[in-house]
C-alpha cells in the first residue's frame, strides 16, 4: 500500500553516511551498517535530525550501484574514516510513501517513475558509463523494524529530486 505520488519542496539537509559500491545481491550488507552510524553519532554527542536513509548515487541494476547509508543531522559535521559528511540538496522532489515490506520497494519505485513520466516531470540525473547518476534519490526508512515487528506498518518514503527545469 502506498500514498498518491506528489511533488514537494525539500530544504537542504546535512547528513553523515557510509558510501559503498554494491550489487542487488549485496545491498543488505550496507543496510546492516546503519546501526554503526547511529553509534558513530552517539559517540560524538550528535542527535539524528531524522530517519535513516539510502541515497542512490549511481544505479545500474544489472551491474553495480553506488549507495550511501545515511542519517540526517542538524548541522554539518566532519566525517572520519568510512563516515563521510554531505548535504542533501534543496529542491523539488517527487515523493511517495510505502507501507509494508521492503521487498515491495522495487515495484513502488517503478510506480513513482511511471507517474512522473505521465506528469511530464524530469529527473535531476545524468547517464554515465557507470549507470544513471542521480543528484538525490532517497529511500527514507521512517520505521525501525526492530521497534515495529509488524511489516505491514513499516513506512518508507521515496523522494527523488526533480531537475530544476522540470515543470
Amino acid at each position: 500500500m502506498e500514498t498518491q505520488p506528489q511533488v514537494v519542496e525539500r530544504a537542504a539537509q546535512p547528513y553523515v553516511a557510509i558510501r559503498k559500491s554494491v550489487t542487488m545481491q549485496t545491498v543488505a550488507a550496507l543496510a546492516d551498517r546503519i546501526p554503526e552510524l547511529f553509534g558513530w553519532l552517539g559517540a560524538r554527542g550528535v542527535e539524528p535530525a531524522g530517519a535513516p536513509f539510502f541515497k542512490y548515487n549511481v544505479i545500474d541494476m544489472e551491474r553495480r550501484l553506488e549507495i550511501e547509508a545515511g542519517i540526517p543531522v542538524g548541522t554539518a559535521i566532519a566525517g572520519d574514516g568510512e563516515v563521510e559528511s554531505g548535504v542533501l540538496p534543496a529542491g523539488r522532489y517527487a515523493t511517495v510513501t510505502h507501507f509494508g515490506q521492503f521487498d515491495k520497494l522495487i515495484d513502488v519505485t517503478a510506480g513513482l517513475l511511471a507517474w512522473a513520466a505521465r506528469q511530464g516531470l524530469k529527473w535531476d540525473k545524468a547517464e554515465t558509463e557507470e549507470g544513471d547518476r542521480w543528484a538525490c534519490r532517497l529511500e527514507i526508512y521512517e520505521t525501525d523494524p526492530s521497534a515495529e515487528p509488524d511489516v505491514n506498518k513499516w513506512e518508507t518514503v521515496l523522494a527523488f529530486k526533480l531537475a530544476d527545469d522540470s515543470r
